[in-house]
């Protein structure tokens, strides 16, 4: 254990996978973030909390059943030349229910009802926290197949993931502040969900999508939204 504090490769690696999980969680603690919203202000701060150590608690349970991981991506089944894997399964039908849960969001955020609220304000914190857990579930499983890849220790795994998810603990708060304050972004955050539901059920379907470009996307729309919320802010001082 000590030789790994003195290697720097070691370092090295540990380095490059927190910052590619910070990366990856993005995604988890936006969706997390965004669901939350549908419980009342006391409860989302807890759900925010369940959500992330419910996605920390998977990844290093998964971290430490390596061999089930990699045998995850062998396929089971071949159909007219397609070999499909339970991961594929898994990536197929977080992607679905991913694009699903935003566009409904979507939906209500356009036409949005006095129903709706009420139905926002009563959501049942129980099932906020199942949703969150059933995408945790998704971002975990391409998390851990990430850090197989890039690090050769699991010791190394371990603490990049977790210190990727305290991380994101701190962030999620004023992430959520942020997007519940600035409901354009919010918008703009239910794209990008359907954007990353699309490339996991690409990924699912052997097609994959180098997440470079989806970040790029992501970087280049978050940029103009903040021109657009500077502009709005000169606007009201004047």
């Amino acid at each position: 254990m000590l030789h790994l504090l003195t290697d720097p490769a070691v370092w090295a690696s540990f380095l490059t996978l927190t910052v590619l999980e910070i990366v990856l969680g993005v995604d988890n603690v936006i969706f997390i973030s965004i669901a939350a919203q549908r419980l009342p202000a006391a409860q989302r701060g807890r759900a925010r909390v369940i959500g992330l150590s419910g996605a920390l608690v998977l990844r290093v349970g998964l971290l430490f059943s390596i061999a089930w991981i990699v045998s995850l991506a062998e396929p089971f089944v071949t159909v007219a030349g397609f070999g499909l894997s339970w991961r594929d399964l898994i990536l197929l039908a977080g992607g679905l229910f991913l694009i699903w849960k935003a566009a409904t969001e979507i939906f209500d955020e356009v036409e949005g009802t006095e129903d709706h609220e009420a139905a926002r304000a009563t959501a049942s914190f129980i099932g906020v926290i199942a949703q969150i857990m059933v995408l945790d579930l998704v971002f975990s499983l391409d998390s851990v197949i990430t850090a197989v890849g890039i690090a050769d220790h699991l010791e190394v795994m371990v603490a990049a993931v977790v210190l990727a998810v305290l991380v994101m603990m701190v962030a999620a708060e004023p992430i959520a502040g942020f997007v519940e304050a600035h409901p354009s972004t919010k918008m703009l955050a239910l794209a990008f969900l359907v954007m990353v539901g699309m490339a996991l059920v690409a990924d699912g379907l052997h097609h994959h999508i180098e997440r470079g470009f989806i970040y790029a996307a992501m970087v280049f729309a978050g940029g103009v939204e903040v021109l657009n919320l500077l502009r709005a802010k000169r606007r009201q001082a004047r």
